[in-house]
């Protein structure tokens, strides 16, 4: 039987993991757990700040929902990681600097550049981590302000619904955040525990693994470092792995 990815990730995100999984030749299909809702609260304005920094690429496709992403691209801008970077660059911002990392490497990254005044944080409603006080201690001021929030799918995706009625089997699944996870291990609390034991889950960090393991989610691998690039190695050593005889 030939093993099948779910990519768990909102669109358009999910969309662009399965292309570049087609390239590696792995079979895939999108089963995204949250779609992104832009929110409609107060913006400062970027005049008076120093900086602004970025942990997903949805805090500027809700900037550009509302018309006001070109008014913040003239900031100097430091994102997550690589691909987030990739992204901000391609939106318009021209002086960009990745963390090549996860959120502590933001904040060292941020912290050993000495921004010299306040830094603007678009950021998602449920936050994974504070910046503002990671930074305080630097002395340096963070305005968080939510931009996005992420909503929870009301019921399995198409995917994931099929992928329950085979007990999992020929699956594995592909989480990215920990929020993720915790939605996945709530839409799949009927699957047996002996299926649990066995379904291959990549996780994009040890953060994100922890609910899996918590819901008795054995087969659980991680990412060499939290970036897509990494994710796409763990995805293509585990299928050729499944492919030997």
């Amino acid at each position: 039987m030939t093993l099948r990815f779910l990519v768990t990730r909102p669109e358009p995100d999910a969309r662009a993991t399965l292309e570049r999984l087609a390239a590696l030749d792995i079979e895939a299909v999108a089963a995204p757990l949250m779609t992104r809702q832009t929110l409609d609260t107060g913006l400062p304005s970027a005049e008076g700040f120093a900086a602004m920094a970025i942990t997903s690429t949805n805090a500027l496709r809700a900037l550009a929902d509302r018309g006001v992403l070109a008014g913040y691209s003239g900031l100097p801008l430091f994102a997550v990681g690589d691909r987030t970077a990739h992204e901000a660059r391609s939106m318009g911002f021209s002086a960009v600097t990745s963390a090549s990392g996860a959120f502590a490497d933001l904040a060292a990254t941020i912290a050993l550049a000495r921004v010299n005044g306040p830094i603007f944080y678009p950021a998602g409603r449920h936050l994974s981590a504070d910046l503002a006080h990671a930074l305080a201690p630097q002395g340096i001021m963070v305005v968080t302000t939510e931009v996005y929030e992420m909503i929870a799918v009301a019921a399995s995706p198409p995917a994931l619904s099929q992928m329950l009625k085979d007990d999992g089997k020929a699956h594995g699944v592909m989480l990215y955040s920990r929020r993720t996870a915790e939605i996945f291990c709530a839409l799949t609390k009927t699957l047996p525990l002996e299926h649990r034991r066995y379904m291959p889950m990549l996780c994009l960090s040890e953060k994100v693994a922890e609910p899996l393991l918590e819901h008795h989610f054995a087969r659980v691998l991680l990412a060499d470092h939290p970036s897509e690039e990494a994710m796409m190695a763990l995805a293509l050593a585990f299928a050729r792995e499944q492919s030997e005889p």
